[in-house]
């Protein structure tokens, strides 16, 4: 009998525990809609590094300012997004060094994870860093070095350096250095009436300078002209009272060359005028920086062959640039560090709008079957009309009216403002020549 009622008091807990199980809530099932959203979400957090290559130290370093205003301001126009990607900018420092500017590179793609690459201002950090750029497989877009030692280390195996896959400026040959061809004009139309076609070339010891230099000698030289001299300066020298002192003995007609850094080639154009030099003096480049308080009224009259803005966007860009900044932006520095980058960030787009994914490989592939067949251009930037490359000018873009061109100009110094005016080639022209 004992047992019996244990058994049925086993037996009546078992049904209890049962019932109490059975009325328990259940966990709910989260409804599809829901994981999908918090799959999407997971999907949505990527990062993408592209890395930006410029002068950001040393004595080019206010071009590096230049070129790191005019990037974020394209960044910012895209809100740092491509598709689910937040685009993450990795600033290398190029130091005006190719060595550095390597080892900087190689840093960024080992160390920081950089996918793809833009800009860039020297010819020589070009021809250096394309090495790197080789190694790791990384599409470099919009690389400013214009150097032909560039174009032909690209086109030596264009499997390997393809990588360093479109400039951001073409060939001085190609660019079609008018300076020659402007003082002709004038010469012809009486308005310069120099007593011998003499010309001395300077510039920066550099791929750049040197490259420079070369170009506008065959020019001038096919025009008829004598060269007197030819030096080439370290970017870092800011002395030049002997060499320009021994010009003004000589009294070529022309001075003619150029420099990326800053320091060197305002200090040039000052000491010019404080020795007394006669000669027309052409600094190529000198726009590319704001470099009218370096410089003051001795820029008076010197000679330059830059772009200008190409519409009302580009007026608009320059008045922002100033007020954020400080800084008067140039077209050859803000303006086309804003279009690399833009380009960039355009072609990443319509590389995710086609595969759903940004990788090295598939942007590399982009801009070999669509960029460098002319398929794709940038139509939207600030400076040129139409950015466009094809299989006969890669790694350079089209040159040519509606597409890369710069008009030469002569400054003047007006009201504390040193302006540029077009003076050729004539149909653009809103001056003449002025001849010191």
């Amino acid at each position: 009998m004992k047992h019996s009622r244990i058994f049925l008091f086993l037996a009546l807990l078992m049904a209890l525990t049962l019932v109490f199980t059975a009325c328990k809530p259940q966990a709910e099932e989260a409804p599809v809609e829901e994981v999908e959203e918090v799959q999407e979400e997971v999907e949505e957090e990527k990062v993408f590094k592209l890395g930006l290559l410029g002068p950001f130290s040393g004595p080019s370093a206010q071009t590096g300012k230049q070129f790191k205003g005019g990037a974020t301001m394209a960044l910012e126009e895209f809100d740092y997004k491509i598709g689910p990607y937040t685009i993450e900018p990795v600033w290398i420092d190029s130091q005006s060094d190719p060595a550095k500017a390597s080892q900087a590179y190689e840093q960024a793609v080992v160390q920081d994870g950089i996918q793809a690459g833009a800009l860039n201002w020297h010819s020589s950090v070009a021809v250096a860093v394309m090495e790197v750029t080789a190694k790791h497989h990384i599409p470099h877009i919009f690389g400013f070095g214009a150097t032909e030692k560039v174009n032909e280390t690209f086109a030596s195996d264009v499997e390997k350096y393809g990588y360093w896959s479109t400039k951001g400026w073409p060939t001085p040959a190609k660019l079609g250095n008018k300076y020659a061809a402007a003082l002709e004009y004038y010469i012809e139309q009486g308005v310069y009436a120099p007593e011998e076609k003499t010309v001395a070339i300077y510039g920066e010891d550099t791929d750049w300078g040197r490259s420079f230099g070369a170009g506008i000698i065959t020019l001038f030289e096919e025009a008829g002209w004598t060269v007197t001299s030819e030096e080439y300066f370290p970017l870092e020298q800011t002395e030049f009272y002997p060499y320009l002192n021994k010009l003004k003995e000589d009294a070529p007609a022309l001075i003619a060359g150029t420099s990326t850094s800053p320091p060197l080639i305002t200090a040039l154009i000052r000491q010019a005028d404080e020795v007394g030099l006669e000669s027309l003096i052409i600094a190529d480049g000198l726009g590319w920086v704001d470099f009218c308080d370096l410089t003051g009224d001795s820029a008076n009259n010197v000679i330059d062959q830059i772009a200008g803005w190409s519409g009302e966007a580009g007026f608009a860009f320059a008045k922002e640039f100033e007020e954020r900044y400080g800084l008067s932006p140039s077209t050859s520095s803000a303006g086309l560090s804003h279009d690399g980058t833009k380009m960039a960030l355009e072609i990443m787009q319509a590389v995710y709008d086609e595969h759903g994914e940004l990788t090295s490989e598939l942007i590399q592939d982009f801009i070999e079957t669509k960029v460098w067949t002319g398929e794709w251009t940038m139509t939207d930037g600030l400076v040129m009309v139409e950015y466009k490359y094809t299989s006969e000018t890669t790694p350079d873009p089209v040159v040519g009216p509606g597409y890369y061109t710069f008009p030469v100009l002569q400054y003047s110094y007006e009201d504390g403002k040193c302006l540029g005016k077009p003076i050729f080639p004539v149909e653009g022209a809103v001056q003449e020549l002025q001849v010191p």
